[in-house]
């Protein structure tokens, strides 16, 4: 679904850009006033004004709605983390003891099985 609305606002982008630069600006009415064949226009006598700024109100208002609801599919998609944090599960981390403070026990191995010895802790 995500892939067809990309789809349809991409041509409805490229759409909205054509139409935009097709339109006359203001001072292309100056010339149309003075005989230069609007009257024989395809659009009719007013000329392609009309039809073009109807079509960009249409294609604009399309393209805003795609838009929206990409973001809205793009919300879909993402996880928000809790604001209060009841979701949140401690950390719990394992400090590492120094060797030093590590009681001496009498059931530790004097050798392991290679061969070496363990070396005692003095008692303190």
């Amino acid at each position: 679904m995500q892939t067809i609305l990309v789809a349809v606002h991409l041509i409805l982008a490229i759409g909205l850009i054509g139409l935009v630069l097709i339109q006359h600006g203001k001072g292309a009415d100056a010339g149309a006033a003075f005989g230069s064949g609007a009257s024989s226009t395809v659009f009719g006598s007013q000329g392609s004004g009309s039809f073009l700024t109807r079509a960009t109100a249409v294609l604009a208002t399309l393209f805003f709605v795609t838009s929206l609801a990409l973001a809205y599919f793009a919300m879909q998609g993402t996880e928000q983390p809790s604001l209060m944090g009841s979701d949140a599960v401690p950390i719990t981390q394992e400090v590492p003891v120094p060797v030093s403070e590590v009681p001496a026990t009498p059931e530790m191995p004097a050798e392991s099985a290679g061969g070496s010895e363990i070396p005692v802790v003095p008692e303190q």
